[in-house]
């Protein structure tokens, strides 16, 4: 129960308040605290009664705890990283830094307001696209802070995330990251005759495969079954401060065992009976890279770049990145009539959104074959039948 008192101040009379808040952890009994500053005793009386309440409820906040976002976000930081591999730290640590903690560090948490949170993503949202991305980045602090009963709510609930106004423009740019079927073959014959071997099957896997650049560079002869004709693809590549690591997918559909074709394999066999000549003491052939230097390190990430960005550059070829070799693989499978969830399994995409994202920008077959379709139907009264091939669309007409 809470009891009260009257003071003596400049201005008058005033009333304070008496109870029992903030639990000591030596004793594990709650320390008497004082508020003060009513008007009258029934004002002093009306907010006690809140506070018991609030206590009872398990909703109480010291007024004594208000530190800044920025402590805060020391101490969330702190778990985070113990929870995430090192390329989703980084990019997080980058974000906060170059878009949460400039707005944010320095400000009283607890005083931080909605319209304040607005007017930082309004801000933000002016500079970059991803402002969905860093609301999501300062409301974990703000969460953090509701967990730890520093704040009751966060005030990144309701803020909204301005729509650019190009969203709102019919986009009738024709720019794309992929490569038709003819501009594959086009480059892979480019390849062939201006590399190596070892960087023309590098090339070959990720226009075949459809692996993302650190999948397919992270790879070991162990990952491949020549007999049954398949790749394993279960870790990726990470470099961070000249030093290499191997890290598991971020989502369980990233680990994924896909079929391969026959030329692939036989590729794949030329270059393990070459690479199984070179003396190597230390490691044996199946816990080597199949992608690696002389010294049996790995290549560097950026290699594949380079290689593409030169090849794009001398032979004037449409200027597309090393991702976009994935995207090529997708819009392939798809001209080539494979399922949405065919698709996304064999990308490694846990959400069916990733892969329909990819299909928004399908190649020119498969939109052209969409329109046959349509005009086949029309053609005739009678009913017909729509089979879709491979590249191609038959019909037939169905007996009455």
């Amino acid at each position: 129960m809470a009891s009260y008192q009257k003071y003596k101040t400049k201005e008058g009379i005033k009333w304070l308040y008496k109870y029992y808040g903030e639990l000591d952890p030596s004793t594990g009994k709650r320390k008497p605290s004082t508020k003060r500053g009513f008007n009258t005793k029934k004002e002093a009386q009306l907010h006690a009664a809140q506070t018991e309440k609030e206590i009872i409820e398990g909703s109480f906040l010291l007024p004594s705890v208000n530190p800044t976002y920025g402590e805060v976000y020391k101490q969330w930081y702190k778990i985070y990283e113990k929870k995430v591999k090192a390329p989703t730290l980084k990019t997080a640590t980058s974000k906060f830094s170059n878009h949460v903690l400039p707005f944010f560090e320095k400000l009283k948490i607890k005083e931080i307001t909605k319209s304040y949170c607005q007017d930082v993503i309004n801000q933000v949202a002016e500079k970059i696209k991803s402002a969905n991305e860093i609301k999501m980045y300062a409301d974990q602090i703000f969460k953090y802070a509701v967990s730890m009963e520093i704040i009751r709510d966060t005030p990144m609930k309701h803020v909204i995330v301005p729509t650019p106004k190009d969203e709102y423009i019919p986009d009738d740019d024709d720019t794309r990251n992929y490569w038709e079927k003819e501009e594959v073959k086009n480059f892979l014959t480019i390849a062939k005759n201006n590399l190596n071997f070892i960087d023309y099957l590098l090339f070959h896997l990720l226009i075949y495969t459809g692996g993302r650049k650190g999948e397919v560079l992270a790879l070991k002869w162990s990952d491949i079954n020549v007999k049954n004709q398949t790749i394993r693809f279960n870790k990726t590549l990470y470099f961070e401060d000249d030093n290499f690591y191997l890290i598991t997918p971020k989502t369980a559909a990233s680990k994924r065992l896909i079929s391969i074709d026959d030329a692939t394999v036989q590729m794949l066999k030329k270059w393990r009976t070459e690479n199984s000549t070179i003396s190597d003491n230390v490691v044996e052939l199946k816990d080597k890279f199949i992608f690696s230097r002389f010294d049996g390190l790995p290549y560097r990430l950026a290699y594949p770049n380079d290689k593409l960005d030169s090849i794009i550059e001398n032979h004037d070829l449409y200027s597309i990145t090393v991702h976009g070799l994935r995207h090529t693989h997708a819009s392939i499978l798809f001209a080539a009539g494979a399922t949405m969830k065919e698709v996304q399994v064999r990308l490694g995409h846990s959400d069916i959104k990733m892969t329909m994202n990819i299909y928004t920008h399908v190649t020119k077959a498969v939109k052209e074959q969409t329109a046959n379709k349509f005009k086949l139907f029309m053609e005739d009264d009678d009913d017909y039948e729509v089979k879709n091939g491979q590249n191609m669309v038959t019909t037939k007409k169905i007996a009455k």
